[in-house]
């Protein structure tokens, strides 16, 4: 799904926060998650300082980008893999679509990948003639359904057992289900055939080893294996970005990601490619490609508070933390990538007129930035991004979505913050006209334009005794400021 404007984005995010079975499944598969990482991170001691190592190493990877895509291409190359660098888009599509007519392939299918959504593959295959088959079952669901993916994880994060049930019942002409063991069987059954009859596999790739000139793939479903090994030609797909530059290094990587990402231990495949079929080789692809990709991510890579976006692994842990995601869900976004981290690699994907909205979609609580297995800055890169399209250099974006008393209020706030003075007399002014309103360190509800808060959650009471982090019931400022990142 490529973004189409704050005008989409507003539209269908007020569809999606009044849809209340939404914002339950939501809700639901949230908590589930943060249940499991918490299992995870209590069972491995070394966990924060896997996440410092590998920030390092994404740090260092990222600072000599250029030197290691050069040797990783050379290292593949010596193996007989075809290595493409797209500069857009459009290249990358034009260079699979031209891949797979050369060889007349007529069915495709396709391991996960956000790469080729990004790219919007799948129309330009069609549109070619060529079946394209999303083979992750999440993927597959939502293909059926016609719609993009919800998460970046979970493709159908937004859908019930109940309604994959139906879903299969009336595409695929099989009894009604709810049962996700029979579900998943009908799913396997029908895809078996594609695999066995497709002649040409698509994947993304998780981590590119410079040193080695290894593409690694993790998955859960084995489909990806299907995908590689099966088919006579495998295309592979990655944003420059992926690329790290020892074997050694990518331990802690795989240490990280299945427990933030899943609150797995480990993924159940990791594949290891190096290249097409040799002689002797029992599987694998008579020929392999590699789609290297950059669609904005140099623009990304000259900024120097925005690069560290590139450190991002794709673990989908931030949508799980970030209280707008959790209520809007993926599709409001409009983009390939939802959620905070969508928020701020959209604008350079995709263009600033279709997508420089969505830095402003966030409450920047900080709950992105504390469940990021790299440590990503995410609320300090929405901040910079907001400066940049309001008063920075550049494509300027209007903000249309606020009404002229929210900026008005925004305004004023923003002069009078300039006084530490005038900020902590206006605080303990407020607190005191409040004070009768609270109930137990909370205000059940509030009046005017901050009422819209208190429909859906307590407000804590501002603190009036000039104790500073000091709470009227017993808490502090820092535990309350987690708790309401939590909510």
């Amino acid at each position: 799904m490529l973004p189409s404007g704050p005008d989409a984005f507003y539209a269908a995010s007020n569809r999606a926060a009044a849809d209340t079975e939404l914002n339950r499944k939501l809700e639901n598969a949230s908590a589930r998650h943060f249940e499991h990482l918490a299992v995870a991170k209590k069972e491995f001691a070394a966990y924060e300082s896997e996440r410092d190592v590998a920030r390092r190493i994404k740090e260092d990877s990222i600072q000599r980008l250029d030197q290691l895509l050069a040797e990783l291409k050379d290292r593949l190359e010596q193996r007989g893999v075809k290595v493409f660098f797209a500069q857009d888009a459009a290249a990358a599509r034009d260079y699979i679509v031209k891949v797979a007519q050369t060889a007349g392939v007529k069915r495709v299918v396709k391991g996960k990948s956000m790469a080729t959504e990004e790219i919007a593959l799948n129309p330009a295959l069609e549109q070619a003639g060529i079946e394209a088959v999303e083979t992750d079952l999440g993927e597959y669901i939502v293909q059926l359904r016609r719609e993009p993916p919800s998460h970046i994880i979970t493709p159908a994060i937004h859908l019930s057992k109940e309604d994959i049930g139906q879903l299969f019942a009336q595409k695929l002409g099989v009894g009604y289900t709810a049962d996700p063991s029979a579900l998943t069987a009908v799913a396997r059954e029908r895809l078996r055939d594609k695999f066995l009859n497709a002649e040409m596999g698509i994947t993304g790739v998780n981590f590119a080893v410079a040193e080695t000139g290894t593409l690694v793939i993790v998955e859960n479903e084995g489909n990806g294996r299907f995908c590689t090994t099966t088919p006579g030609i495998h295309v592979a797909v990655m944003g420059i970005e992926k690329v790290i530059p020892k074997f050694e290094d990518l331990s802690h990587f795989l240490e990280i990601l299945a427990r933030t990402a899943t609150g797995q231990r480990l993924t159940a495949y990791t594949s290891f490619l190096n290249g097409p079929r040799r002689e002797g080789d029992s599987d694998g692809p008579r020929e392999m490609h590699l789609v290297v990709l950059d669609n904005g991510r140099t623009r990304m890579l000259a900024d120097p508070v925005l690069r560290e976006a590139l450190y991002c692994l794709r673990c989908g842990a931030c949508l799980n933390a970030c209280p707008v995601y959790r209520h809007i869900g993926g599709h409001a976004y409009q983009s390939a990538y939802p959620g905070p981290i969508g928020a701020i690699v959209s604008p350079s994907l995709f263009g600033t007129a279709a997508a420089g909205h969505l830095p402003f979609a966030s409450t920047l609580c900080g709950a992105c930035k504390e469940v990021c297995p790299v440590r990503i800055d995410i609320p300090r890169i929405l901040l910079h991004l907001r400066w940049k399209m309001t008063e920075g250099e550049g494509e300027k974006v209007a903000w249309p979505l606020a009404p002229a008393r929210v900026r008005a209020a925004a305004g004023l706030f923003a002069r009078a913050a300039r006084y530490p003075a005038l900020m902590r007399i206006a605080g303990r002014m407020g607190a005191l006209m409040l004070k009768p309103f609270a109930r137990d360190g909370y205000l059940r509800r509030m009046p005017g334009p901050f009422s819209a808060w208190t429909r859906v959650r307590d407000f804590p009471a501002p603190v009036a005794d000039g104790v500073d982090g000091a709470r009227p019931d017993g808490g502090s400022q820092g535990e309350e400021a987690s708790r309401i990142s939590k909510l």
